[in-house]
């Protein structure tokens, strides 16, 4: 396993993070092989995972919680806040009133006194940014976290809370969490620039493109629709869609080159966003035993410029073949922002 430092924090994380999204209820339900499939993790040189408070309504961070007992110093932790957890008004976001509240949860819930990364999970479009920093710069000097940073942030909104933590005084992001793969490369626009910019850690996600890169779904050939993302959502796996089947085409191609390494096509997957320059650590989200030994196999591949340059051709640089499910989307592309209120526009007649 290879490490890296994580921005400019000074800690040292795998360049493999184990991701939970798929521990508990909306996954892998069993604790115990859930458990064990972190400490396989851990066995294997990783040090680095990542939950949230909201997966599986935090059933994920209790998974996480049991399975770190008597090895929590072993492990850079990090979760995140932002999207509601349970009914009712001031039940997410970004406001100091609930993030206050939500770190309190999650420690109790990971059993943990210290979270090593808290990461504001969206843009809060509702909240002053200098609100969200203030609480947890304050957070930090409590010592609830270590280091705090934003996922899944447009590059313009990672400037801006740069530029508000300069002028105020405050703690700033020292990371980023974005959507980047083979078939999704669009923060290679500006998002890994501006991370850069900024000395910025950068952990990734969604490499394996919500299935189309592990190599089961190919052009021509039957997709099992009872299973993984397939099932969650079937419709971005209807063949007979024109954007399902252009990633199809370009699955076909990056499998050639795949097969020119001598390596799979989720090794592949995995060892391509490591070889930018902005990334620290490529997030992998494995539901079972058999899919966190395939991934950890592209733990150690690293890329030629000539298969990365074989990879340009077949989806160019800074180019979405789709956009990725769960990332960002403007507010300001709504009807409701882009449309002046009835009472600006002239009466009729």
């Amino acid at each position: 396993m290879r490490y890296r430092v994580l921005g400019g924090t000074g800690i040292e994380v795998s360049v493999q993070c184990l991701g939970t999204m798929m521990f508990g209820a909306i996954g892998n339900p069993d604790h115990d092989d859930c458990a064990r499939i972190i400490h396989a993790a851990l066995d294997q040189g990783i040090n680095f995972i990542d939950t949230a408070d909201m997966y599986s309504a935090g059933e994920s961070e209790e998974i996480v919680g049991k399975a770190l007992k008597g090895r929590r110093d072993e492990v850079v932790l990090a979760t995140k806040v932002h999207f509601p957890m349970g009914g009712g008004p001031n039940r997410g976001g970004n406001s100091r009133r609930w993030i206050v509240r939500e770190v309190e949860e999650s420690l109790r819930r990971l059993g943990t006194d210290w979270i090593d990364l808290y990461q504001v999970h969206r843009p809060d479009h509702r909240t002053d940014v200098e609100e969200t920093l203030s609480v947890l710069t304050d957070l930090v000097r409590e010592g609830k976290i270590r280091a705090f940073g934003c996922s899944t942030f447009p590059a313009e909104e990672i400037v801006e809370a740069q530029v508000v933590a300069e002028r105020r005084g405050l703690g700033r992001f020292r990371t980023e969490q974005p959507p980047y793969s083979l078939l999704a490369r669009g923060v290679e626009r500006s998002v890994l620039p501006v991370a850069r910019r900024y000395g910025m850690g950068v952990l990734v996600w969604g490499p394996l493109a919500s299935g189309f890169l592990t190599g089961r779904n190919r052009k021509g050939r039957p997709i099992d629709m009872t299973s993984g993302r397939a099932a969650l959502t079937p419709g971005r796996f209807d063949p007979s869609l024109p954007l399902t089947a252009t990633k199809l085409d370009a699955v076909e191609a990056l499998v050639e080159v795949a097969d020119g390494l001598g390596c799979t096509l989720p090794e592949l997957a995995l060892a391509f966003p490591a070889a930018h320059p902005a990334v620290t650590s490529v997030i992998i989200g494995p539901r079972t035993m058999e899919q966190l030994e395939a991934s950890l196999k592209g733990a150690s591949l690293v890329l030629d410029d000539a298969s990365l340059d074989r990879v340009d051709e077949i989806v160019p640089p800074g180019f979405d073949l789709y956009h990725p499910d769960g990332a960002w989307v403007s507010p300001h592309l709504s009807p409701a922002a882009r449309r002046r209120p009835e009472l600006d526009r002239p009466a009729a007649g």
